[in-house]
C-alpha cells in the first residue's frame, strides 16, 4: 500500500507513514483522537475531524504472542500518548519480558509485500 494506491480517506496517512510519521484523526467536536483514521468520529459521530501528528510513543494495552509461527511474533494493542488505541506488532523485544503498561515507541518496518507499516519496540530495545 502507498499513498498512490490508497483510498482517498487514507492517502495522507500512508504518505505520512512513508515519511516515518504516524497520524491519527482528532475530533474538533468531542476533543478526542481516534484510530484508525477516518473522517467521521466513531466516538461522537461528528464530521469535524482533522489530522493529528502523533509522537509515536505509547504503552502496551494488551498483547498476544504467537510462538508456533515461524518466526514467532507479538501482536498488540498500543495506547498512543494522544489517546487512541491501535493494533500493531511489537518488534525487537524479548517476548518473555513484554508486559501490559510497558512503554513503547514507533519504528517503521516492512510488512507483507514490503509495504512499510508502523510497529512498536520497547524503549529498552531502541
Amino acid at each position: 500500500m502507498s499513498a498512490d494506491t490508497a483510498a482517498p480517506e487514507s492517502a495522507a496517512w500512508w504518505e505520512a507513514v512513508g515519511e516515518g510519521r504516524l497520524l491519527a484523526r482528532s475530533c474538533d467536536a468531542c476533543g478526542r483522537a481516534h484510530f484508525y483514521p477516518r473522517p467521521i468520529c466513531p466516538l461522537c459521530g461528528s464530521a469535524e475531524t482533522a489530522w493529528l501528528t502523533c509522537t509515536g510513543e505509547g504503552e502496551i494495552y494488551s498483547f498476544s504472542i504467537t510462538r508456533r509461527a515461524d518466526p514467532p511474533y507479538c501482536i498488540a494493542y498500543v495506547q498512543l500518548d494522544e489517546g487512541p488505541i491501535m493494533l500493531t506488532h511489537i518488534v525487537d523485544a524479548d517476548f518473555d519480558s513484554i508486559r501490559i503498561g510497558q512503554r513503547v515507541s514507533l519504528c517503521m518496518r516492512p510488512g507483507i509485500g514490503g509495504t512499510i507499516v508502523p510497529m512498536f519496540a520497547p524503549y529498552a530495545a531502541r
